[in-house]
């Protein structure tokens, strides 16, 4: 692990490391603020962009690992879910459930486990792309990887 990269960079890393996944994190020059940027600096369908959101449900934050591609449809998925109304989280719940910043969010390195939900269409692509705790850091792994990694539900979330 570079001791050049952010502490939440490091974090990132770290728990890839105790999951058996290889940290390969690349920092782009440029950022990648959305799924298209980032697709279109490592050289992938944007469907294979793993995006990390961040909504409210139920009082806690819900991490959904969605596909580049998609839009969370919350209200089916609230419904899929049996829970409550899904809400995006405001830019401070997401820096206190994950202690990074829209943009940036990966699937781990948060101070605690979130309930996670992966997008089941992410299963299409054999290497996905997420972020790292940065929006210039991202790493790849496989679907199976993410689940394990962020203990998540599989569900459609459009």
């Amino acid at each position: 692990m570079s001791q050049e990269w952010p502490e939440r960079v490091r974090r990132v890393a770290q728990r890839l490391v105790e999951a058996g996944i290889e940290p390969r994190i690349t920092v782009l020059p440029s950022g990648a603020h959305t799924a298209a940027a980032a697709a279109a600096a490592v050289g992938v369908d944007v469907g294979a962009i793993a995006n990390s959101l961040v909504f409210w449900c139920d009082g806690e934050p819900l991490l959904v690992m969605t596909s580049g591609a998609h839009r969370v449809d919350t209200e089916a998925l609230a419904a899929r879910l049996g829970r409550g109304p899904i809400r995006r989280a405001t830019p401070e719940q997401v820096r206190e459930a994950t202690g990074q910043v829209i943009g940036g969010v990966a699937p781990t390195g948060h101070p605690a486990p979130l309930t996670t939900i992966v997008d089941r269409d992410l299963q299409r692509h054999p290497v996905l792309w997420a972020a790292a705790g940065t929006a210039e850091s991202v790493f790849p792994l496989s679907f199976d990887e993410l689940v394990r990694l962020t203990a998540g539900a599989v569900h459609p979330v459009d």
